[in-house]
């Protein structure tokens, strides 16, 4: 990319608002300084306005186009010292390099300023459009052409250098009173623009290459400007440091190579990689074919006339049962007259497996070499191969044929999976103007219904009726105003289709179609979108039947749920702009599975288990292969994913594999069949700790809970961090647009079913595919339905949680008569202080808290939870609630009236079931707080309940009572749209949501 084109990254610095006062007489002029990769550009300066607008599109040239995700773009506001003698920083702002979009994705994004100390006193936004356009490089000069103008530049060399001097003189004279903040800026950009260090011998270059003269100085070069030798051999300096930062980037790799299975056990392979024959008669079209023999594992490859196979076998150690392995040569020949082949060994060479080389990598791969094929009929023969003993770690292993997953068989290989990025397409019909309804007196007759229907894919969604008429304006154009959600997955589709119809006859009025692609997107609510007419098709009679007034846009703020919002894996907005650094590495060793029960029979006679693992982690899917007729596999598979909220949850599901063999005679392939899936929060893990565990495999069958086995985990979360962990406790879990202008909780759960189909549908076409029923299952596209079994867990998750008030209850009634005279006294004694000192109650309450937390921290859980069949109320379910549970919606257990009324009264219970739900899972959270379920959210509130205790003891009760109630009542123009920090870090909190089956 870098060697065919030259990429340039723009920035349109576009506005600014509400900026701070920064000259003394309540306004500020500002101006904007970018920097990017060595290079500054400066807007111009806009005086007195708190809310500039520049405009200003500024360039940058990419040096290196694989090094620019690395890369930081930052942009600083300025006040101009011109109009004031105060403090000139109003704000800057960073971009990462990984948030750029190509040229057409670029939208208005509005960026909080941050400070640059503690102490700065900042405020406002920055709306900026920033991506990057790829240019094809120009046609290089003609050779004659620099050789024969070299004598008269250089000749005029002095000349051309003594003007730029002296007009430099003259405009440092005229530009003395320029601000520091100026020469700041000059001084950033003399800094890029120093001549290399092969300058210092200038006799020397001048004889090896005669300078070239440049024009068109950009703003960021001095007037100095270094001749093509100097240019070509400062690009030879940059390449050398660029194949510099690539070693080390190599060797960084290699490094995470070794450590890239330090949560599984190495398992020992045995690789033969077998590559081509050499016969020593050539007979070239013969068909030839490899047999590899060991024990009882008989291996062919395909039969080729040109002998060059080239595969690679890994032979699973551990399933060996011989100790030597035999690689023979076969030809088949068919006869005329005969219809069966016939076949003729070459030969045979034999190894013994214990004087095989071992290998691990980052060790060079094991050349083959030339071996002669002992034979007795046919010598001279020979075959070129390789055989070493390596791990799973082994760079063939991926590509090999692998014995304990039945070979190359696609549907049992490991597979890496992507979920499509989801958007938000909002459609706003506003009204129809010009209808053509049949002939004008049936119109007036009839008044018509009219709505509107837009159809994008399978989804259709509809507005409401108004009525169409001719007395009025209003009515005349039928007008809504109303918002259509859609859930667009890319890639797109083609076009959205916008239906007027006509519900008096049933009839279409016209249609139009809108492309998405070309749909205006945005990042926030503050990017107004402009309104569109499209003109209404009725079909080819009628090419126009009135125009449609409509508003459309793809929303990039939102996050596009597409599983359970208590166990949700991925929280950023669909724009890329919007995006953040991880903040931590999630790391999984799946490493093998025990006492799995059999799940299907084998040829009508035993039972087998073809387990494999599947791991979600946001839109990433990770897929193990599979392991064949086990009952206790061995994957010993590592994944790693980025974490960019601690608050998600890690969902990983067995599955026996039933896709592998085809149905011949019904044409049709098996469906999967779930084992266990388990859930893990990273909020309750430790950073930088291993946690290995065996967890308990539970699926619940239409006959009642089944314990299918036990997996064993291991995970690790890394952060580097810290602070940037901490800070994310304080943030809200969702981006900004759906506190802004959120979405109805049946608008959300609609979307949040679409968005589950969509992904559905898109990894049952991948090859091999994800079965329906294992995204399904994943996903728990059924955790909002009706089911008796959920409403009793979540109930007495609810007793659960009153049982403590109880306690309560039941203690202060102690007290109260006297059950343990020591306690009924010291409160008597409690009470007269607070009654002779009211001002040491709050202090002493949290000093408590303090002490009681930081005394329960010894006996803090330090294992990860799991599903809970107890708290999951599965072991005392009927069987007619489990049938429910199981029957789909709408009921297939009849036709008549009860079942319409049934399906009403299971869609208002699953709204009930959620509720209860919620609650029960605030009552948890208050609990998690004080048993240390989440160590950072626990001893960030042992920090706070420390602080409070030392503020209220040195600030009086009346100062807090006086300053909570005027915060509590504060105007509106001092609150923010967002969620508070105790609001959202309550949110974050753990609770026992994830343990429900």
């Amino acid at each position: 990319m870098a060697e065919t084109c030259t990429r340039k990254l723009i920035v349109e610095v576009c506005n600014a608002k509400n900026l701070m006062p920064k000259d003394g007489q309540g306004t500020a002029s500002a101006f904007a300084t970018v920097d990017f990769d060595g290079q500054r550009r400066r807007t111009k300066t806009k005086f007195r306005d708190l809310n500039p607008e520049w405009d200003e599109k500024l360039e940058f040239l990419v040096h290196d186009t694989e090094s620019m995700a690395t890369d930081i773009l930052e942009i600083s506001l300025y006040n101009d010292k011109k109009t004031g003698k105060r403090s000139t920083f109003l704000g800057k702002v960073k971009i990462a390099g990984s948030a750029f979009v190509k040229s057409g994705g670029e939208t208005l994004v509005y960026y909080p300023l941050e400070k640059r100390s503690v102490f700065s006193q900042i405020k406002g936004e920055l709306g900026l459009k920033v991506y990057y356009i790829d240019e094809d490089p120009p046609a290089p000069p003609a050779e004659q052409k620099p050789e024969a103008k070299a004598p008269e530049t250089e000749e005029n060399k002095p000349a051309q250098e003594a003007k730029p001097e002296e007009e430099k003189k003259e405009e440092e004279k005229k530009e003395e009173p320029k601000t520091e903040s100026d020469k700041e800026v000059k001084k950033e950009e003399e800094k890029p623009s120093r001549p290399p260090p092969q300058e210092e011998n200038p006799k020397k270059a001048e004889e090896a290459a005669p300078p070239v003269k440049v024009e068109n100085l950009p703003l960021a070069e001095s007037e100095k400007q270094p001749s093509k030798e100097e240019k070509e051999k400062a690009e030879i300096v940059k390449r050398s440091e660029v194949t510099i930062s690539d070693l080390e980037l190599r060797s960084l790799a290699s490094d995470r190579s070794r450590s890239a299975y330090d949560l599984v056990d190495r398992m020992p392979f045995l690789y033969v990689r077998v590559v081509k024959a050499k016969a020593a008669k050539n007979e070239s079209k013969i068909p030839v074919y490899a047999k590899l023999v060991i024990g009882t594992h008989s291996i062919k490859t395909k039969s080729q006339s040109d002998k060059d196979w080239d595969k690679v076998f890994a032979f699973d150690k551990e399933g060996l049962n011989s100790t030597s392995l035999e690689v023979s040569v076969w030809t088949e020949e068919k006869k005329e007259n005969e219809e069966a082949t016939q076949e003729c060994s070459l030969g045979t060479v034999s190894f013994d497996l214990q004087e095989v080389p071992k290998r691990v990598p980052p060790d060079s791969p094991l050349a083959p070499q030339w071996y002669t094929l002992e034979s007795e009929t046919s010598p001279g023969n020979e075959v070129m191969l390789a055989v070493w003993i390596g791990t799973q770690a082994d760079e063939a292993f991926q590509e090999a044929w692998q014995s304990d997953s039945g070979g190359l068989l696609p549907e049992t290989r490991a597979k890496v999976y992507l979920s499509p990025k989801l958007w938000y397409l909002r459609l706003t019909v506003i009204q129809t103007q010009d209808l053509h309804l049949g002939s004008g007196s049936e119109a007036k007759v009839r008044n018509p219904e009219l709505y509107v229907k837009a159809q994008l894919g399978a989804q259709l969604f509809k507005t409401g009726r108004t009525t169409f008429g001719s007395t009025s304006s209003s009515s005349a154009n039928p007008t809504w105003n109303e918002d259509l959600v859609f859930v667009a997955a890319e890639p797109f589709e083609p076009f959205l289709t916008v239906t007027v119809e006509d519900v008096t006859n049933g009839q279409s009025v016209g249609h139009a179609k809108i492309h998405v692609a070309s749909m205006e997107r945005r990042t926030d609510d503050r990017t107004e979108i402009k309104s569109r007419w499209f003109n209404l098709a009725g079909g080819e009679t009628k090419p126009y039947t009135g125009r449609i007034h409509v508003r459309v846009c793809l929303e990039g703020g939102y996050h596009v749920l597409d599983e359970a919002a208590h166990v949700t894996s991925d929280v950023r907005a669909a724009a890329k702009q919007l995006a953040k650094a991880p903040i931590g590495i999630l790391e999984v060793g799946i490493r093998g599975a025990t006492n799995l029960l059999p799940v299907k029979t084998m040829d009508g006679t035993r039972g087998t288990t073809d387990a494999y693992v599947v791991a979600k982690y946001g839109p990433k899917w990770v897929r193990t292969r599979t392991i064949l007729d086990r009952f206790n596999p061995r994957w010993n598979e590592q994944y790693t994913w980025d974490v960019y909220d601690p608050c998600t949850v890690l969902t990983i599901g067995v599955f026996d594999n039933g896709r592998y063999k085809h149905d011949e005679a019904a044409g049709k392939q098996h469906k999967d069949v779930r084992v266990g899936k388990i859930r893990i929060r990273l909020s309750t893990l430790d950073t930088n700790r291993v946690y290995l565990n065996q967890y308990a495999l539970t699926v619940l069958l239409p006959s009642g809970a089944k314990k299918m086995g036990e997996i064993e985990i291991a995970v690790r979360f890394s952060c580097s961090s810290w602070l940037s962990l901490i800070q994310a406790y304080t943030s809200p879990m969702l981006p900004r647009m759906h506190y802004v202008k959120p979405l109805g909780p049946t608008q959300q759960d609609i979307l949040r079913h679409t968005a589950m189909r969509l992904v559905t549908a898109r990894l049952t076409r991948s090859e091999p595919p994800l079965g329906q029923e294992v995204v399904q299952f994943m996903l728990d596209s059924d955790t909002h339905m009706w089911s008796m079994r959920r409403s009793k867990a979540n109930w007495f998750r609810v007793v659960g949680c009153l049982t403590r008030v109880a306690t309560l209850a039941r203690w202060t009634e102690g007290i109260r008569t006297w059950v343990h005279p020591p306690t009924t006294v010291l409160m008597h004694v409690l009470l007269v202080a607070i009654v002779l000192c009211p001002h040491l109650v709050l202090p002493t309450v949290f000093m408590y808290a303090f002490m009681i937390l930081a005394f329960r921290f010894r006996y803090r859980q330090k294992i990860i939870f799991n599903m809970d069949s107890r708290l999951s109320y599965v072991d005392m379910v009927g069987p007619d609630e489990l049938d429910e549970e199981f029957d789909g919606f709408p009921s297939t257990r009849s036709q008549d009236v009860v079942r319409i009324r049934y399906d009403r009264l299971r869609a208002l219970g699953g709204r009930a079931q959620t509720l209860l739900g919620d609650f029960a899972a605030h009552g948890e959270r208050l609990e998690a707080l004080w048993n240390w379920r989440d160590p950072r959210a626990t001893g960030i509130f042992v920090v706070f309940c420390l602080v409070a205790s030392l503020v209220f003891y040195v600030v009086p009760f009346k100062v807090f009572a006086l300053g909570s109630g005027f915060y509590y009542l504060r105007h509106p123009r001092f609150r923010d749209d967002m969620p508070s920090v105790p609001i959202s870090f309550f949110r974050r909190l753990p609770s026992f949501a994830d343990q429900i089956l």
